[in-house]
């Protein structure tokens, strides 16, 4: 289906993992599938998940500062815990914690009182579920299969593992009805293929309960963009696009994981991502009471204060100038007729655009709307010369990143030929 509109322009995201394993800051579901701990050692956190201090509205409130758009709860990790009131049991925060309570209805809520649009996690698998390990993959893994993801070889079990699916279906039908989510963010795709997750009976599923809803790109052919994870791709993927990034190493709570970046370097990551056309889904991991720890707020915080800063860059905007025409990354206004140039560090002299043919009307640092100098030289025949901004006084920089607004006369005019043969 088309994209809807408001994905593009979104540009940041807040992607929360929240689950019982916060309780002993464990790798959220992985722990006990790799060996990090036993499968019983991890079991006994759903004893002492609480969400005693859950407060969804300072989430919403949060993310609305920093200047996010959308926000991403994981309603179902790997390990089948449910945050949310399920009649498709198998195991739920509801009946199997303290919580005792729907913990994805308060977060739904909050977010659409501030206008954010809702994204909800779900993984395909289920590694607690009795019936999901009755299937293989045919073919070669990502991830080393075993007791809890696939059936031992002449094993296999089809009617189990269409009770699976019948189970799966169930309960992303409550997540589409019940909460009408404006994405439905899919994991766990690579321990079966598209057939055998039966895609298009779930997409056919979804899309009839709620036709609004963006399917993200682990959906396999169903997807509508392409999430890259942990590094900013060098080549923007096909279409929409979003990069899922941790504020330190970890996505959920690991109090001994202190590997935090830093806003500089939060600034830069989504810079490049928007310059080239993407949102950034920048990962937050709550402890186990519900409170997001204070390393990551303040992070998260200082990305939004830059946002705020440049709001003219971010919003509103599209992927701006090819890789080589500025020696870092820029986005253009919709009527492209802006550029936005970011500079990371202090420009010496001056700032210089390879290839433009426009001729420059204006030139200023956004943000203090300083004016600065500008000129052009060499350049013969179709091959235009260099445009040669002025640097910015030293009072203009911004200690994160620099941008500068550049006015056009007209719609961007590159050159992007080899030059005179």
């Amino acid at each position: 289906m088309p994209m809807q509109p408001w994905f593009p322009d979104a540009k940041l995201g807040v992607f929360i993992h929240y689950g019982v394993y916060a309780v002993g800051g464990a790798a959220e579901s992985w722990s006990f599938y790799t060996g990090e701990m036993t499968h019983e050692q991890y079991m006994k956190q759903l004893d002492g998940f609480t969400a005693s201090r859950y407060d969804p509205d300072a989430w919403a409130e949060l993310f609305a500062r920093i200047g996010a758009k959308y926000a991403v709860l994981t309603t179902r990790h790997h390990d089948g815990v449910a945050l949310w009131d399920t009649d498709h049991r198998n195991l739920d925060v509801v009946r199997d914690t303290p919580a005792g309570r729907d913990l994805v209805t308060g977060f739904v809520d909050a977010l659409r009182a501030r206008d954010l649009k809702i994204g909800l996690y779900y993984s395909h698998s289920d590694w607690n579920h009795p019936d999901y390990p009755s299937e293989r993959h045919p073919g070669p893994h990502l991830v080393e299969p075993n007791a809890y993801s696939h059936a031992e070889p002449g094993k296999e079990d089809p009617e189990a593992w269409t009770r699976y699916l019948t189970y799966r279906d169930g309960q992303v039908r409550e997540l589409v009805e019940r909460f009408r989510p404006d994405i439905l963010w899919f994991d766990g795709e690579w321990e079966r293929t598209e057939e055998q997750w039966r895609m298009r009976e779930l997409a056919e599923l979804i899309l009839a309960g709620n036709p609004d809803t963006i399917l993200n790109g682990r959906m396999l052919g169903y997807g509508d963009y392409a999430t890259p994870e942990q590094g900013a791709p060098l080549q923007a993927p096909e279409g929409p696009w979003e990069l899922c990034l941790t504020i330190n190493d970890s996505w959920s709570y690991r109090p001994q994981d202190r590997d935090f970046k830093s806003v500089r370097q939060l600034v830069r990551y989504f810079a490049e991502t928007i310059g080239m056309g993407g949102n950034l889904l920048l990962g937050a991991g709550p402890r186990e009471d519900g409170t997001i720890p204070e390393e990551q707020v303040e992070r998260l915080e200082g990305l939004g204060a830059w946002i705020a800063r440049h709001a003219d860059a971010v919003y509103g905007t599209v992927a701006g100038l090819p890789a080589g025409h500025h020696y870092g990354p820029s986005t253009l206004s919709a009527d492209r007729r802006t550029l936005y140039l970011v500079c990371f560090d202090a420009p010496r002299e001056t700032v210089s655009v390879r290839g433009l043919r426009n001729r420059v009307l204006r030139a200023t640092v956004l943000g203090t709307g300083t004016e600065l100098g500008h000129h052009v030289t060499g350049g013969l025949d179709a091959v235009p010369g260099v445009t040669w901004i002025d640097a910015p006084a030293a009072a203009d920089l911004d200690d994160q990143a620099t941008v500068l607004a550049v006015e056009l006369d007209g719609e961007l005019d590159l050159y992007r030929g080899a030059g005179r043969d």
